[in-house]
């Protein structure tokens, strides 16, 4: 009984800041891509010997880059993949699901310096494309004699990127808060509540969320209740901006931007 007294109280406290807290994060949110600290973790490529591997890819796979499908197993987002090698040091990729092409992106290794730009649909339940370019810097050059792309690469920016991928809107209710993105991801959670469905992302099956002190909303996302990732979003004391923290905890990286309500 003393335990049970203690949580009550501890609720009874809670319950007024939420409701404040909570109002701060209602709205649109935009992420500030001039102000974005990418993850310091390298993606790591190798093309050799007709193979190309991705060996930071979750999972990882290795294929022929004979620009064919070849088939990948474990990512949600796609089933196949084909590299063509264009030259020595540029390569196209596309991505497909159940044989439709869901992204496709062209690479190419200028000495340190990777630029790549993407078409991505593979998340955007059948709306328009996210879209961009971007560069990464060399960290470890490749084996000897591999394609120029080869090795390890830290992307340091992404111009370009379509509204659709950095923008969100929050609804809040009460306790609850409801999520939509124009990809047409969306759910409804309660704060500090069980687990809820995420709906139109399938990398994604379940959110929880819950507040750290009274400006930040943490977010984590589930598949198939392992967690892929924790979005941390801090108000800052203006309610017009904020900062916000991405850990992919598949790969391992963690990204960092600011975020301006619209």
């Amino acid at each position: 009984m003393k335990k049970l007294s203690f949580f009550v109280a501890l609720a009874g406290l809670l319950i007024p800041t939420l409701s404040v807290a909570q109002s701060v994060f209602d709205g649109t949110w935009k992420i500030d891509m001039s102000n974005v600290d990418f993850s310091k973790k390298p993606d790591v490529f190798v093309l050799q010997k007709g193979m190309y591997s991705c060996k930071t890819c979750t999972p990882p796979y290795t294929v022929k880059a004979d620009g064919n499908d070849q088939v990948v197993k474990g990512h949600p987002y796609y089933d196949t993949v084909a590299i063509k090698v264009v030259d020595d040091h540029t390569i196209e990729e596309t991505d497909k699901k159940a044989g439709q092409v869901v992204a496709t992106s062209h690479s190419s290794a200028d000495g340190d310096t990777l630029h790549f730009s993407f078409v991505d649909s593979s998340n955007t339940n059948g709306g328009p494309p996210v879209t961009g370019r971007g560069q990464a810097t060399r960290v470890e050059k490749g084996p000897a004699g591999s394609n120029a792309i080869s090795g390890s690469w830290r992307t340091t920016a992404i111009q370009g990127l379509s509204d659709n991928a950095t923008v969100w809107t929050y609804k809040v209710s009460g306790d609850e808060i409801t999520m939509t993105a124009p990809t047409g991801q969306t759910y409804t959670a309660k704060v500090n509540g069980p687990d809820a469905p995420m709906k139109g992302d399938p990398g994604v099956t379940s959110v929880s969320l819950k507040m750290i002190g009274k400006d930040t909303l943490e977010e984590t996302d589930k598949r198939n209740d392992k967690v892929v990732s924790v979005f941390k979003l801090t108000v800052a004391s203006d309610g017009k901006s904020a900062k916000a923290v991405a850990e992919d905890k598949l790969a391992n990286r963690t990204t960092e931007f600011a975020v301006e309500k619209q």
